[in-house]
């Protein structure tokens, strides 16, 4: 049967497969960290840009507060971040840097660079690599 769909051509295995593949290159790193790759995920959105509310970090991350709640906690536990309702607005909670998280990134630098050099891919390559997902992610989203 020559017109069955073929798992080595479909875009969603190939997905599938980088992601797990870069979640295991990152685990190693991580663990140096004392962080999970979600956990990262929220720290890296914190580097950039703080104090964040619980609902921004979860519509940057494409996180629903059932996921996102138990991280942050975990994070708090951890000495990395602070939760503290705003004094303009009692129902926004948000998140802000301790200085041990904001430490943390001094770590954190060398990974992106580490996952390249894993990936043997150049910095252009994988700036177009990223590109390309963003449009493929945004289309995808659009397309619901």
């Amino acid at each position: 049967m020559t017109d069955a769909p073929r798992l080595n051509r479909q875009v969603c295995f190939a997905l599938y497969s980088a992601s797990k593949a870069a979640t295991a290159v990152y685990r190693p790193m991580l663990d140096e960290l004392g962080l999970t790759y979600p956990q990262y995920l929220v720290m890296l959105v914190l580097w950039e840009d703080q104090p964040r509310s619980v609902r921004e970090l979860g519509e940057e991350l494409g996180l629903d507060s059932g996921t996102l709640s138990p991280l942050l906690k975990r994070l708090e536990s951890l000495g990395l971040v602070e939760r503290r309702r705003s004094a303009e607005d009692e129902r926004r909670v948000e998140v802000s840097l301790t200085d041990s998280g904001t430490a943390l990134s001094a770590k954190a630098v060398a990974i992106p660079q580490q996952l390249a050099n894993a990936a043997g891919l150049s910095a252009a390559e994988l700036d177009q690599l990223r590109e390309t997902l963003g449009r493929l992610t945004a289309a995808l989203h659009s397309s619901r």
